[in-house]
């Protein structure tokens, strides 16, 4: 899961559709998560991210179609460059930590998001941290730290902590990029573009490292639930919710998506909610909560 906002205008106006929306999109991208569990031991990491990113081109490639001339030539390059750090590295390295810890711990990962869009720009960009976001980042990397340190069914789950953890660190670079490079570009179709061109930057890896085995039709449905649906069809609904209600209010999805992920593998998969995920979630989600009292609209919170 990842999305990025760019200038969106906000509306004012909090209706019960806009909640309904916020409540299926929050249970899509937590879905997400689930589906890349199923399918990543089979696919592997590389064809099933570029399946995903495929698949959720194609369903965003009529919005492309739609604006492609209002990008000036000086952006296509920005749009393959984020195409990379934004998509197509993030999506492997969130398939490759699905081949090894539950969903629930990508999900909360993927959470840390929000937290380094506000460090890379304190680091690289000059923006201001913070007290307030000083203190969330300190309580969320401790989030991160004990979700590392645990075990699931006596195997350690840290180097999937570490990608996802890494996932989520370039998904803040990425939302700081569009940030200073996209201004005023169409949102869905800077998505379709950069899911475009990263596709085809990963197609080579994919191609080397496809599945001798043909997989099973579990992990293919799950694997096309996770692009169309997870990846092209999540993105349409969230930029839809940025025009009406603002992408400050929006962006809250980002609490919904650890829990829904949790609850659906918990319900479908059978995985259990372990003390240290429950820890590292209430330190991660809290330490969001904390930082986004002041955060700015535009952020990134990724999948």
């Amino acid at each position: 899961m990842n999305t990025t906002t760019i200038d969106a205008p906000g509306a004012p106006a909090r209706d019960c559709l806009s909640l309904f929306e916020l409540a299926v999109l929050g249970a899509i991208w937590g879905a997400s998560f689930m589906f890349q569990r199923v399918a990543a031991p089979e696919f592997g990491a590389f064809a099933l991210a570029e399946l995903r990113l495929a698949l959720g081109a194609l369903v965003l490639l009529p919005f492309l179609w739609r604006s492609w001339r209002s990008f000036p030539a000086r952006v296509w390059p920005m749009l393959a460059l984020l195409g990379a750090i934004n998509s197509a590295v993030p999506f492997a390295l969130f398939a490759y930590a699905a081949q090894h810890a539950p969903a629930g711990i990508g999900a909360i990962c993927n959470s840390m998001a929000v937290l380094f869009t506000a460090l890379v720009a304190y680091l690289f960009f000059g923006e201001k941290i913070g007290l307030r976001r000083s203190i969330a980042l300190l309580a969320g990397f401790a989030g991160v730290i004990v979700l590392a340190s645990a075990k699931t069914a006596g195997a350690s789950i840290g180097l999937a902590v570490a990608v996802g953890t890494g996932a989520a660190l370039l998904y803040g670079v990425g939302a700081n990029l569009v940030r200073k490079q996209l201004v005023g570009m169409p949102p869905i179709a800077v998505a379709a573009a950069t899911l475009s061109f990263a596709s085809l930057e990963l197609l080579p890896f994919a191609v080397r490292h496809w599945p001798e085995v043909m997989p099973s039709t579990h992990a293919w449905l799950s694997t096309i639930a996770l692009g169309a649906i997870c990846t092209g069809a999540a993105y349409a609904i969230y930029y839809r919710l940025i025009v009406r209600i603002g992408a400050s209010r929006a962006v809250t999805v980002t609490y919904l998506v650890p829990l829904f992920a949790v609850a659906w593998a918990w319900l479908l998969l059978g995985e259990p909610l372990t003390l240290p995920m429950a820890v590292s979630a209430t330190l991660i989600l809290g330490s969001v909560a904390f930082s986004g009292h002041r955060q700015r609209d535009d952020r990134n919170a990724g999948a």
